[in-house]
């Protein structure tokens, strides 16, 4: 895993990069970045692990299904928030980010054309990969643990491998590889964070 490498492609993309040792240090950054809007978070648990949205909800309209709900409204209001709040799956050292969604809430959120939206992408260096192909490798390997919060019967969690099934709770249902800030963003901001934490 090359960080200094992999931030530089970031950043070549046009995202921003911060680096921290641990989660808390991150999530303190991310508390005191975001005040007096709206925010929206997609299922991760490396925010999740984070604590910061009890915090966040203190100087900001948070919005997120985890603990809002899985209503149609609740999915809108993030989508359509200022501010949104994710982990990728994966990171390849040359600078793409890789998402794997089951509902498309994520990458529908990330890419609604919003003038002025912020992305922050909360990440462990663990997921760092040194290519394309190796980080939608690691996004899809790690599926199974994360689709077992929803469902137990799908192939893959049989073994830990992908089955590119067509089972009908397949999970892996929208990919997105996110290559820096998306023109009309204000900003997309990767925080690296040295703490094994997320999936």
């Amino acid at each position: 895993m090359n960080l200094e490498k992999t931030i530089r492609n970031l950043e070549l993309f046009g995202a921003e990069v911060k680096h921290f040792a641990t989660a808390a240090e991150a999530a303190d950054y991310l508390v005191s970045e975001i005040t007096g809007t709206t925010v929206g978070i997609g299922g991760s648990q490396t925010v999740d692990r984070m604590g910061v949205y009890e915090r966040l909800k203190e100087t900001n309209e948070v919005t997120w299904h985890w603990k809002d709900g899985f209503d149609e409204d609740v999915y809108r209001r993030a989508r359509e928030a200022m501010v949104y709040l994710c982990s990728p799956n994966a990171v390849a050292e040359t600078g793409e980010m890789i998402f794997i969604d089951g509902r498309a809430n994520r990458v529908s959120a990330m890419t609604t054309m919003i003038e002025g939206k912020r992305l922050y992408l909360p990440c462990s260096v663990k997921k760092i990969c040194p290519d394309i192909a190796s980080a939608v490798e690691r996004a899809r390997s790690i599926s199974p643990a994360n689709i077992s919060r929803f469902t137990d019967a799908l192939p893959c969690q049989k073994d830990g491998n992908c089955h590119d099934c067509r089972d009908p709770q397949r999970m892996c249902r929208a990919f997105l590889m996110l290559c820096g800030k998306i023109t009309w963003m204000e900003k997309a901001e990767v925080i690296f964070i040295d703490e094994d934490i997320g999936l």
